[in-house]
């Protein structure tokens, strides 16, 4: 069985596939084998022995009934002389015919000569009906027939070939008594083959089953240890270290989803970016470490406010949040944000150089529409970076909502925010240039 247990699971199953197979073709072969044994035997006992029966029954009808009553009805003149010249012809070719028949079947050696003899018998007998005809024919009375002659003709035939029916059912019962006993000695060996080959192939399936379960059962812990592994390396692709949330990777597939989904339901669909206000200063200040703790305390917040399935919530990078929600109208969105700053705000985490608060605030844009064919994804997120611009704009610490997320529009407001960003970037620059020449 070491042999077995080496084996790969496709190698067994088709180790398993051909003793079946084996034993199948043995059985089928025994089996056909035995049947052609039995049918042989069949045929031995009712083409050798009833049939011949029935023909030589034929010709003894023949004889006694049919060439019999055609000689009494000349005699008592219910029949014309050419009636019964041609029935008595008729009826010796019935008699040729059963007769020949007879003689065509098998024929042991010890039988031949009795059957010679009968033969000649018939022939003797038939040459008395053929007398008859011929003198009918020269135009003799008929009636004149002895019938103490017919009679003792019709006896002795009758005689002779009741011997050999006699003799052909002794060989039928013979050849019965033979075949039931070679029947039970097959059907015997049939039966114990089959149940040693079933018994081993039950044996030997029992250890190929028994190596397939082991083997089942080692590859689903490994299926299991891999879903484990996929599941967490996907986790990892798709959650941010820090925050635990959601990272942009993800939200490029959500989105996606959810924003088809809306369209074709045509349901209300919203977005929300979120950015800390003056993180960069609260960096400075407490250290990059308490700006982690920082990010985690925000990012526990949005978890906590949104709770239902329909809400999503990432970190897009940085100090920015992204929130994705589905099956909410413009008042909930609306209130959603504006607790959501509330509650950041709560927390009263200081913050001491920032110019809105003493305490850690956000911003958010946030822009809820109902979603349509004519909706465009990036202008739907630009629509929202927009909102987000002028919340800061009007002095932070707050959410600033749209409906409108027309192209036009959008787009005069993301070229204005190109040119305030330039110009952010070069008061920065003089700032710092300023900074190394003080120092």
């Amino acid at each position: 069985m070491q042999f077995i247990e080496a084996l790969k699971l496709r190698n067994k199953l088709f180790l398993l596939f051909l003793l079946i197979t084996l034993g199948l073709i043995s059985i089928g072969v025994m089996g056909a084998l035995n049947i052609n044994s039995m049918k042989k035997n069949i045929d031995a006992l009712y083409f050798g022995s009833l049939v011949p029966v029935t023909e030589l029954n034929e010709v003894l009808q023949v004889y006694h009934g049919d060439l019999t009553t055609v000689i009494y009805k000349i005699k008592s003149e219910k029949i014309s002389q050419s009636q019964a010249i041609s029935k008595i012809d008729n009826s010796l070719m019935k008699i040729n015919k059963h007769w020949n028949s007879y003689e065509s079947h098998y024929k042991r050696d010890m039988e031949l000569e009795y059957i010679n003899y009968v033969s000649l018998e018939i022939k003797v007998m038939n040459n008395y009906f053929i007398r008859i005809m011929k003198a009918g024919i020269a135009g003799k009375n008929l009636k004149k027939l002895s019938t103490d002659t017919l009679e003792k003709h019709t006896a002795h035939i009758n005689a002779i070939i009741q011997k050999l029916v006699n003799y052909e059912v002794e060989i039928a019962r013979h050849q019965r008594k033979m075949f039931l006993e070679k029947y039970d000695k097959l059907l015997s060996q049939v039966f114990t083959i089959l149940v040693l080959i079933v018994l081993g192939v039950l044996f030997i399936s029992y250890y190929v089953f028994k190596s397939i379960q082991n083997d089942h059962t080692k590859l689903e812990i490994a299926t299991k240890k891999l879903k484990r592994a996929n599941k967490k390396l996907e986790n990892v692709s798709y959650t941010d270290a820090l925050t635990s949330l959601h990272n942009r990777r993800y939200f490029n597939f959500v989105y996606d989803r959810e924003l088809k989904r809306a369209k074709r339901t045509h349901s209300n669909i919203t977005f929300m970016m979120l950015d800390v206000d003056y993180f960069k200063q609260y960096n400075d200040t407490y250290g990059h470490i308490e700006g982690d703790a920082a990010l985690k305390t925000v990012a526990k917040v949005l978890k906590d406010t949104l709770k239902r399935p329909g809400d999503f919530v990432f970190r897009m990078g940085g100090e920015e949040f992204g929130i994705l929600l589905t099956n909410t109208d413009e008042d909930n969105s609306s209130k959603l944000a504006q607790s959501i700053c509330d509650a950041v705000r709560n927390k009263e985490i200081k913050h001491e150089n920032s110019k809105v608060n003493s305490f850690l605030t956000i911003s958010i844009g946030l822009v809820c529409c109902i979603a349509d064919d004519a909706l465009n994804e990036e202008v739907f997120i630009t629509r929202a970076d927009t909102m987000l611009y002028e919340a800061k704009e009007a002095g932070r610490n707050r959410c600033i909502m749209s409906t409108d997320i027309s192209e036009a529009k959008t787009t005069v407001i993301k070229e204005s925010e190109l040119n305030n960003n330039q110009e952010q970037r070069a008061e920065s620059f003089t700032i710092k240039k300023l900074e190394k020449l003080s120092a």
